[in-house]
């Protein structure tokens, strides 16, 4: 029996003789309501009987048996429950619908996940039904951390699947939680670790804008003891690339201060005149002046990461008219490739948005033309009638009665492609730096593969090594721009179509042929790789058409070649 003390809060009573005992808590233990008390002595202490853990260890593998993820919640040696996994596809039965599987001393309770298992190993006395309550949780947690069910993207977020998998069970016994909290207990927000970050970034912004002026002075410096035929000062200890002797005629270099050189592109010419320089030590001024000072001496400014984002947004403008059934078929690819050759990585993930604005048009079907011959991965939406797709490649509900949601961008369709074959590389990039007398003459080529595609605004970044000037460009397809900021060399080339499907630059620099690694690439097309689209929209109930727009981008995540 339970008791209150005067503080409110619950106590074990004696069974024998009903006196309030001290209130013990235990790292877990069951309800104290079903434990029978005894009074062996003063004080009365409750007494807790031993219950066997249910729950042993959970476990994503492969239908081979091979473990990826065990978390276990008992002492069990590694090869104990390596041991247990590797019996466990030999213990199933393929006839029976199943899903659980005993031995002698443990029972498999198990979830099929594509080409994996989810396994619980439990005990036999467990019970069956909490069993499978346990197992449908860790099943859902799993898609939270892994955007596919492979084994590669099981093991890179391993750790935070066993963190989970602890906020599920504890000491064998499963928790009380469900997926929100869990995501919650995970996240681990810290109000004093933003405040740290927000104090830490802004000092860093600080120091580099004292770091910017103090440049400046030097520079200015150095301009004023060359007008003024003077020796140019040695400022000892700023930068790391040092300087020459003052007899040779020095120039103080660093990765900051670069000299005045002649720039052959598209930006801006440095004017002459040094009425501009001396205004830029003045104090007082806003950060936009400073910035709009440096260019108009014809310094090249990086542009941040939402300057990017509106360029590209540029380049792929929305359309002019959206309808009330509005489609997004996006896609964003990620490839590796040698110098020499040979794709170390390639993945493109694809996905078809619907947005419907008008609850009239909430009941529809998506006819979809699928003519890619690439082996791409196809995955509807869990609502969506996949037998119906698979026949008919027709997006639907699973619930015709049922109209998709108003107002929310819903992924209907996602697709995956991974591959290690050449012939499918959208842009091959070939890079021929050969060593010379003066340093290296380097050679690059592109060529369009994909001649359906059409790449807008293509952005090939080389880098260039630092304190050897601009490099001398010769044969040029296309623009060029030389950050002296950040040691690159982009080649712009608006537009790589069938028309122009091929191209070349070449430049000459000082530096060795390891020095133009990695080349990085950018583009944006209004074009899909895979030939995926959405030609059709009906209502569910008499076929009638429905009007609809659609947009389509392929954007690059990471195009690099090592």
């Amino acid at each position: 029996p339970r008791k209150r003390n005067n503080t409110g809060h619950p106590n074990l009573a004696c069974s024998s003789c009903h006196e309030i005992a001290a209130c013990v808590r235990q790292p877990v233990s069951p309800s104290p309501a079903r434990l029978p008390l005894t009074c062996p002595s003063p004080p009365h202490l409750p007494v807790f009987p031993s219950r066997p853990q249910v729950l042993l260890a959970a476990a994503v593998c492969t239908k081979a048996g091979k473990a990826i993820v065990s978390r276990q919640f008992v002492e069990m040696t590694r090869t104990r429950i390596e041991g247990l996994l590797a019996a466990f596809p030999k213990l199933m039965n393929t006839g029976k619908q199943h899903t659980f599987v005993e031995t002698d001393s443990v029972r498999y309770v198990y979830q099929p996940l594509e080409k994996l298992y989810m396994v619980l190993i439990t005990t036999k006395n467990s019970n069956i039904l909490e069993d499978l309550e346990t197992l449908r949780l860790f099943s859902r947690v799993i898609p939270e951390y892994c955007r596919v069910l492979e084994e590669s993207e099981i093991s890179e977020h391993c750790f935070d699947l066993i963190f989970a998998f602890d906020e599920i069970v504890a000491l064998g016994y499963r928790e009380n939680v469900n997926l929100a909290q869990i995501r919650t207990f995970t996240e681990m927000d810290s109000h004093e670790e933003k405040v740290f970050r927000a104090v830490r970034e802004t000092q860093e912004r600080e120091a580099k804008a004292e770091m910017r002026r103090k440049a400046k002075e030097l520079q200015q410096a150095r301009r004023d003891a060359e007008r003024s035929g003077k020796k140019v000062p040695a400022f000892g200890g700023f930068g790391s690339a040092g300087m020459t002797s003052v007899s040779s005629g020095s120039i103080i270099t660093d990765t900051i201060v670069e000299p005045e050189k002649p720039k052959i592109t598209a930006a801006a010419v440095r004017p002459s005149g040094p009425s501009k320089a001396l205004k830029l030590g003045a104090k007082g001024k806003e950060v936009d002046n400073f910035v709009d000072k440096l260019k108009s001496e014809g310094e090249t400014i990086m542009a941040s990461s939402g300057k990017r984002s509106s360029d590209v947004s540029k380049a792929l403008p929305p359309p002019v008219h959206v309808e009330s059934v509005h489609l997004r078929v996006e896609e964003k690819i990620s490839l590796t490739c040698g110098r020499d050759g040979g794709i170390q990585n390639m993945e493109l993930l694809g996905m078809v948005t619907l947005r419907v604005t008008d609850d009239k048009n909430g009941r529809i079907r998506l006819i979809i033309n699928n003519n890619d011959n690439k082996g791409l991965q196809l995955q509807t939406h869990p609502n969506v009638d996949k037998k119906l797709f698979t026949a008919e490649s027709v997006i639907g509900l699973k619930n015709p009665e049922k109209s998709f949601p108003l107002n929310n961008d819903v992924g209907v369709l996602k697709w995956r492609l991974q591959t290690t074959d050449e012939a499918l590389i959208p842009l091959t990039i070939n890079c021929w730096p050969s060593e010379s007398g003066s340093g290296c003459d380097v050679n690059i080529e592109y060529e369009l593969q994909e001649e359906s595609l059409e790449l807008n605004d293509v952005v090939i970044s080389i880098p260039v090594p630092s304190g050897v000037g601009a490099p001398v460009i010769g044969d040029l397809d296309g623009e060029y721009k030389h950050d002296s900021r950040r040691n690159l060399l982009e080649w712009c080339l608006p537009v790589i179509d069938a028309n122009n499907k091929t191209g070349s630059l070449e430049f000459s620099v000082a530096g060795q042929p390891n020095d133009f690694f990695p080349i990085n690439v950018s583009f944006v097309s209004k074009r899909n790789y895979c030939d995926i689209q959405v030609t059709k929209a009906t209502h569910v109930d008499g076929d009638a058409p429905v009007r609809f727009s659609s947009e389509t981008s392929f954007v690059v995540d990471k195009y690099e070649i090592l």
